[in-house]
């Protein structure tokens, strides 16, 4: 018989013991300091604007976690889930940046070149002195926040860009817009000579294993269809505009989303042609404020300040003209980096960030159009407190995942309480 000293004895005694608690039990700990720190953050932000209902992913060390609260939809109190399809209002940019990146590296088009490329009817207006580039990093020299009221269709978004008069040389300003990148979406479409919306569902979306973020959503998908609730609380949901496909038009759900944010930590895992595409996406092309542009995403070094990362989603950052400072070369992003992006439709308010080093990110996606300092306070919140953390127990998981997140990967979903 083997003779182990005392202190031996002790540590065997507890591995045994522990090895018969059941997992809940061992997960508790990981569970309960996670949805803490979620809970901290939402439930007020929740309470204070009135928000009826929130889906909220995380990701630590490729591991996702889910929190669902409230509703998503009043009449019938349909409890959100992490298949609960938002809108996601202008994160939808990061996509259509995608699949121009994706456009540029199957050969159909070059950010260096210019609208009256692939649109003779711009040629010699003063759109077409501004490059893809600048159309994807809102640097064409002053394009508006929206379309005017009276361009409702295509023929007169044509008339738009043709008549339209910068207000300053592309490349020198930051002026956010969605007719700037809707733009570039409609270019890409036209490269890749198909459908904006069938581009995207049908080749960019499985290339990112996403299986719940539609353009056009399904009529089998509809009943996951959150209602949104704008400032009179009435439900409403995006309606049909010029180019709203290519500006704010995508759907999605929180388990979909942390897919997207997982293949952006880690694009390896991805086919050549869709990981050089999201690897294109996190390139600074122009240093705005205290935030670097790239097309989509917004950069900040890592560790970044509350502080910061507000002034980079300011009204001021939004509503008017930045100095925008070219990057030559532009610099591809270091992996301490904080890449984020808001959205927001009449009735719902995204936001999503990630840092590719830490091997975090969180999505944040609420049938309600709340303040975006709100939304970034939260996300800076719970981020800084996850970056220091380990990934969440294996133990705790309660069902596997395929696609992005590989072969026995485990997803956890927390109700909170």
């Amino acid at each position: 018989m083997t003779i182990w000293p005392k202190p031996i004895k002790c540590l065997a005694l507890a591995f045994a013991i522990f090895c018969f608690i059941p997992l809940g039990s061992r997960a508790a700990v990981d569970s309960t300091s996670i949805r803490d720190i979620v809970d901290r953050a939402i439930r007020p932000v929740m309470a204070k604007y009135d928000v009826p209902g929130m889906a909220v992913a995380i990701i630590v060390d490729g591991h996702p976690t889910f929190f669902n609260y409230g509703v998503a939809s009043k009449a019938n109190n349909a409890r959100v889930s992490e298949n609960t399809l938002f809108e996601l209002g202008s994160v939808s940019k990061t996509f259509t940046a995608t699949l121009a990146c994706y456009a540029q590296f199957l050969g159909k088009l070059s950010f260096d070149d210019h609208p009256g490329n692939y649109m003779p009817q711009l040629r010699g207006s003063a759109i077409d002195e501004a490059s893809l580039l600048d159309l994807g990093t809102f640097t064409t020299g002053g394009l508006p926040l929206q379309f005017p009221d009276d361009v409702s269709n295509d023929d007169q978004m044509l008339v738009y860009f043709r008549q339209w008069k910068s207000a300053a040389a592309p490349g020198k300003q930051r002026r956010y817009s969605n007719p700037s990148i809707g733009l570039l979406g409609h270019i890409t479409a036209l490269a890749l000579k198909a459908d904006f919306g069938d581009a995207v569902e049908k080749q960019l979306f499985p290339g990112l294993g996403l299986k719940q973020t539609y353009i056009r959503v399904p009529e089998n998908a509809m009943a996951n269809y959150a209602w949104g609730y704008d400032k009179a609380n009435k439900p409403v949901r995006v309606t049909p505009d010029v180019l709203d496909a290519q500006m704010y038009g995508v759907k999605s759900t929180s388990a979909d989303m942390i897919r997207f944010v997982q293949a952006n930590i880690d694009p390896s895992r991805l086919t050549e042609p869709i990981r050089r595409a999201v690897d294109g996406t996190h390139i600074g092309f122009f240093q705005v404020g205290a935030m670097m542009q790239g097309l989509g995403w917004e950069q900040y070094p890592y560790p970044v300040t509350l502080e910061r990362l507000l002034g980079g989603n300011s009204q001021a950052m939004i509503n008017e003209s930045n100095r925008a400072k070219k990057l030559t070369p532009p610099q591809v992003a270091p992996r301490a980096t904080l890449f984020d992006k808001t959205g927001s439709t009449r009735g719902f308010g995204a936001y999503v960030a990630f840092v590719p080093e830490k091997k975090i990110g969180i999505v944040m996606l609420a049938n309600k159009n709340y303040p975006i300092s709100a939304r970034v306070k939260a996300a800076h919140a719970i981020l800084d407190q996850l970056r220091g953390k380990p990934r969440p127990s294996e133990a705790v998981a309660k069902r596997q995942t395929d696609g992005l997140f590989g072969a026995g990967a485990r997803v956890r979903t927390v109700k909170p309480s």
